[in-house]
């Protein structure tokens, strides 16, 4: 489980890249948000639901922390969640989410 200080310092990055990440005019038709939940923090793309009221949530990416590094994962289609060797874990979360956010193998944003 995450501290005080780290988990505060993690929601503070992830509300900035959140606001930042989708431009306003497209916040009706499209949001980011995240879930902290333990040692991990999961970001989430959300969309309107195609019937009814309400949003219907994507995952995109989730941030663990293990052994005091950020390891990156992805979800398959049965929602299982697979550890992406391509990023070498880091103590720096800012430098995973980077990473995410750069997408160099079109694993997260397609």
């Amino acid at each position: 489980m995450l501290d005080v200080f780290t988990k505060r310092r993690i929601e503070k990055i992830m509300d900035e890249y959140t606001e930042r990440k989708v431009p306003k005019h497209v916040r009706d038709q499209m949001k980011l948000s995240y879930k902290i939940r333990g040692n991990s923090v999961t970001l989430m793309e959300e969309r309107p639901a195609y019937r009814g009221d309400g949003w219907v949530q994507y995952h995109i990416a989730q941030f663990r922390l293990d052994q005091s590094k950020w390891k990156i994962y992805w979800q398959d289609s049965k929602d299982k969640w697979h550890f992406v060797e391509d990023y070498e874990p880091d103590e720096v979360f800012e430098k995973q989410l980077r990473a995410v956010d750069q997408d160099r193998s079109g694993m997260f944003w397609g």
